[in-house]
C-alpha cells in the first residue's frame, strides 16, 4: 500500500509539533545549538537554516539508497517545515 501525501504531511506535523518537539525543544534553539557545535568542528559559522538544509540533505541521501522508506520521507517533510520556520520564511 502506498502512503498518501496527506498521511506523510499529517505524520510530519504530529511529530514536529508533538513528540519530537517535547523531546528536543524549540526547533530554533535546537538547530542553533547544533549549528554552533558543527561550527566548532568545521571552523566557520553554521546557521539554524543551514542545519535544517543539511538534515534534509541527510534524508535525501538515505532516500537515494532506499527510496521507499516512508519514515525518511516523513522526516524530510518535517525538516522542510522546520527549515522554513527557523529561516523566517
Amino acid at each position: 500500500m502506498s502512503v498518501k501525501r496527506s498521511e506523510i504531511l499529517a505524520t510530519a506535523d504530529a511529530l514536529v509539533n508533538g513528540d519530537r518537539a517535547k523531546d528536543y525543544g524549540d526547533a530554533t534553539e535546537s538547530f542553533t545549538r547544533l549549528g554552533q557545535m558543527w561550527g566548532a568542528i568545521l571552523g566557520h559559522d553554521v546557521s539554524a537554516a543551514q542545519v535544517a538544509m543539511c538534515l534534509a540533505a541527510l534524508k535525501l541521501s538515505r532516500l537515494s539508497q532506499t527510496p521507499n522508506h516512508a519514515d525518511s520521507w516523513i522526516d524530510l517533510a518535517g525538516y522542510a517545515a522546520l527549515g522554513a520556520e527557523v529561516s523566517g520564511a
